[in-house]
């Protein structure tokens, strides 16, 4: 397309390789006699426009050997216009990052130069972003809306297992088969995490001949709790503007059609945290955000979980033979939901606003029950990668013992009862014997006979389902 004296755009989620492919393209054109600049304007929203002129110019000058005007937008171009002996290429990365004030003057300084390229040295300009911006430069008149239009994909899962196995061809450290995969399922393939957490692994584990999935847990685990992670703080920004959006995602069972004109959708896909599956509906794009936004909207403040371990008392949850008790746990459960109810896990915002939906406090309230006996208990939680949306999957490891609870928000029979199907599936892909149901019912409905508490049996798989009733009106 350079070659072609075309101008066009790029976009990619962060970390998706677009700087290291810029860099390999800068390369291949100079070798073919292009001068190149590169410039980045991530930090200018806000500046003015003498500042955004001197940046802009200085980072030209440094690169292509030129003293640019920096006095106003269109002398500037026309200084550039005037280079013609030149062979020169612009590429412009974190382009969104431009003050509106003066944006729809930079795109129609260069449609003036797209239009009059063939006379002068600026054969082609790349405009880089994380966002889809061809409808934005549309929108201004710019000469983008007659070029193409692209995207940097993720890897693939051949690229990920090549990628990895060349570091045991160097190094004869070897990364396992399970270990590839997780790292696949984790990432969804994004370059940024998969070279992430591939760095993370044979950095916590020089020595260790095969990077197996007990190396893999322990850097997800980091990854997880511990890492400041630029990328995802770039994702929990974006969700926190769409957070009753993508709540519904991870709380609820609704299927909400990907259709690309709807804002909330446009945002957060064009911003690398949703996508289309393969059905048509939205689905996460990356499980890695997914497990780190379930936990980065939870109400920590609350202190509801000291309030209910002070009424723990371990021993009574086990039974004779050293079993969990199961009934025990969820009947203290149901007693502490009608004293406290969920309101203590609805967070508002300065003008007294829920920022939360209603189904993310029921789950939360939950969740931090079970957190506070699997502490007393001395047990450990953790989640699988891989879970769907609407559910929360939790691996519970106490005394030796392993089980999957599953929570829910009810939808109808049919979900309830494939529920229990697909939990046992989950139990059996798992190497698991017994999975807990728990799916939380409006107390407003008067339920067919499938809907109710029970123990069955599936293929040697025992699923327990228990029942939580909440009152649909009442919140606070």
């Amino acid at each position: 397309m350079v070659l072609r004296e075309q101008y066009f755009t790029i976009y990619g989620p962060r970390q998706t390789g677009k700087s290291t492919y810029f860099r390999q393209l800068a390369g291949f054109l100079e070798e073919e006699g292009y001068k190149v600049a590169h410039t980045n304007l991530e930090s200018l929203r806000n500046a003015p426009l003498s500042t955004f002129l001197e940046i802009f110019a200085s980072d030209l000058d440094r690169q292509w050997g030129t003293t640019l005007p920096q006095t106003d937008i269109a002398g500037l171009f026309h200084a550039i216009e005037q280079l013609k002996e030149e062979k020169l290429v612009l590429i412009i990365d974190e382009v969104e990052g431009v003050n509106e004030a003066y944006f729809g003057d930079f795109l129609h300084a260069i449609r003036r130069a797209y239009h009059s390229r063939h006379a002068h040295g600026l054969k082609s300009v790349i405009l880089v972003g994380v966002t889809n911006i061809l409808g934005v430069v549309s929108d201004n008149a710019s000469p983008f809306n007659i070029a193409d239009n692209l995207d940097i994909p993720y890897f693939s899962d051949e690229e990920v297992q090549s990628l990895l196995h060349q570091h045991e061809s160097e190094t004869g450290q070897r990364f396992a088969e399970a270990t590839i995969r997780k790292v696949s399922t984790i990432t969804a393939n994004q370059p940024g995490l998969v070279n992430g957490f591939a760095a993370k692994l044979v950095e916590f584990f020089p020595d260790r001949p095969v990077l197996d999935e007990a190396a893999y847990l322990e850097v997800e685990d980091w990854y997880l709790r511990l890492s400041i992670d630029k990328n995802f703080e770039n994702i929990h920004n974006k969700a926190k503007e769409e957070r009753k959006f993508v709540e519904r995602l991870l709380f609820t069972e609704d299927k909400i059609p990907f259709k690309i004109d709807r804002p909330s959708i446009k945002y957060l896909h064009t911003n690398g945290l949703i996508r289309k599956d393969e059905d048509g509906f939205v689905t996460f794009w990356v499980p890695f955000y997914k497990k780190r936004l379930y936990d980065a909207f939870y109400p920590y403040t609350n202190g509801e979980q000291k309030r209910i371990t002070r009424s723990i008392y371990a021993p009574e949850y086990f039974t004779s033979e050293g079993g969990l008790h199961f009934e025990k746990l969820i009947a203290a459960y149901k007693a502490y939901v009608k004293r406290r109810g969920f309101a203590p896990f609805r967070e508002k915002d300065a003008d007294g606003n829920y920022k939360s939906i209603r189904e993310a406090a029921l789950i939360y309230s939950f969740e931090t029950y079970i957190h506070a006996i699997v502490e007393e208990l001395g047990g450990k939680i953790y989640r699988e990668a891989d879970t769907g949306l609407g559910k929360s999957d939790m691996i519970i490891n106490i005394r030796g013992q392993e089980f999957v609870i599953e929570t829910k928000v009810y939808y109808s029979p049919g979900k309830f009862e494939s529920g229990k199907r697909q939990l046992a599936y989950y139990c059996q892909s798992l190497g698991l014997t017994t999975g807990l149901y728990l799916v939380f019912c409006p107390n407003n409905i008067a339920y067919p006979d499938i809907v109710r508490e029970g123990q069955e049996d599936f293929d040697g798989t025992t699923i327990k389902a228990y029942i939580i009733p909440y009152d649909e009106e009442r919140w606070d």
